[in-house]
């Protein structure tokens, strides 16, 4: 049977026109209509607001190099649509996504399934049809109304809490933080590490409600022993490992997935293993070197995100001046990212995206005029980064930042492409 993916994946993306339906009834039909995929599976659920899809990712690398064959279902992608579903570091392929889509769009149109609800089924329904020992299962947005809530995982992670989507999630951390808890299962284990003290303590209000145990990692449990730009050196427990990635942040994602682990591996989490994986562990567009002239980029989409992201660079480059390339979506918070941007950079430029989804580049600036940060703006991605070129000199540090759907045109502009489908 042939089949035109494009056209495919573009019925997909128009169920995004049914919007954000917060509430697990219509992917517990369609499921039901696949045949309930997910309860064959043994699944670790993780939510948090930054931070979960690297833990996610770490916890993949942990479980693979133990010998499992592992899912990742993770969101949003980068570059293509395939990055959200992955076994073992392979995408899934084209054909399973069309022959998915070709079998049950009748389900699909008919209960009204949205974009996120039809792509969370399809994760399962191949996770399940490939055998994985293990699955490893991001929330989109929030946690206790997020399509992937269906599951019954055997243990549950929290990354790291902070405002965003305020308008869907609730206007204070204690809000949000309730919403994010909602993965928290009866008697299923929980693991977070150390923050907010009113983020706590609705996380164990909720665990002591599901009569489950909490496990917050510490700070003083993590010893970081050096941090350069080839990553992060640092202990946790007995665990001594060496992490490509920058910033604190990352070491306690890091942290996480390895505690995560336990619950996956028992007795058989060897420490060779996990040093091992994460040494391995790259997760695009998370403060990314893309050159050797200190260009970076980084999703970071919300006022913790950037300030987690200007700390490491910080940390990292003390001396030198920041340039950077910025754009953001509508619904941000941005008079609190404002607040970070003042006085941080040496030149600010606003660009458009290719596609629309983010503020102008001169709306933004007017934004930025109301806040006395100075800054110029460009009509595209590539005209930004080709005027970020004037300052290649080592003497600076660039940073693309602001937002994944820039992912295409940064990574098109930079030459760089990573594509591990399976077709």
């Amino acid at each position: 049977m042939t089949y035109n993916i494009d056209l495919i994946l573009e019925e997909l993306y128009g169920l995004q026109r049914l919007g954000i339906k917060v509430g697990l009834k219509h992917t517990a039909q369609l499921l039901d209509k696949i045949g309930n995929p997910h309860n064959k599976l043994k699944l670790i659920h993780i939510a948090g607001t930054n931070g979960k899809g690297s833990t996610c990712s770490m916890l993949s690398n942990i479980l693979i190099e133990h010998g499992l064959k592992v899912g990742l279902y993770t969101s949003p992608h980068l570059m293509k649509f395939n990055e959200r579903i992955q076994i073992n570091g392979n995408q899934i392929s084209d054909n399973y996504i069309a022959k998915f889509f070709n079998k049950n769009r009748r389900h699909i149109n008919f209960i009204k399934s949205t974009f996120f609800e039809t792509t969370t089924a399809l994760a399962l329904d191949y996770f399940n049809n490939k055998s994985v020992d293990i699955a490893i299962i991001e929330t989109g947005l929030g946690g206790r109304l997020d399509a992937t809530n269906v599951i019954s995982p055997i243990a549950c992670g929290i990354s790291s809490i902070s405002f965003d989507h305020t308008d869907i999630l609730g206007d204070t951390l204690e809000k949000i933080s309730k919403e994010k808890a909602g993965i928290i299962k009866e008697k299923i284990p929980v693991v977070t590490f150390e923050q907010k003290k009113n983020i706590l303590q609705v996380i164990n209000r909720v665990c002591k409600e599901k009569n489950t145990n909490l496990e917050v990692i510490q700070n003083d449990e993590i010893i970081i022993s050096k941090v350069d730009e080839e990553g992060t050196r640092f202990s946790y427990l007995n665990f001594e490992v060496e992490l490509p990635l920058f910033g604190d942040y990352q070491v306690r994602n890091c942290s996480l997935a390895i505690c995560l682990s336990k619950h996956a591996l028992g007795k058989a989490l060897i420490s060779s293993k996990i040093k091992t994986a994460i040494s391995k562990s790259i997760w695009k567009g998370r403060l990314e070197k893309l050159s050797i002239n200190n260009l970076f980029y980084d999703v970071a989409h919300n006022s913790e995100g950037v300030k987690a992201m200007l700390n490491t660079i910080n940390t990292l480059y003390p001396n030198k001046d920041k340039i950077g390339l910025f754009c953001i979506k509508s619904d941000k918070n941005i008079s609190a990212i404002c607040k970070l941007l003042k006085n941080n950079f040496k030149k600010l430029i606003l660009c458009n995206d290719g596609n629309g989804y983010l503020i102008k580049a001169s709306d933004l600036k007017i934004i930025m005029n109301k806040n006395n940060i100075e800054s110029i703006s460009v009509k595209s991605v590539e005209e930004g980064i080709s005027f970020l070129k004037d300052y290649s000199d080592p003497k600076y540090v660039n940073l693309i930042f602001g937002s994944h759907y820039i992912a295409n045109e940064v990574y098109a502009t930079i030459g760089k492409y990573f594509d591990t489908t399976y077709n």
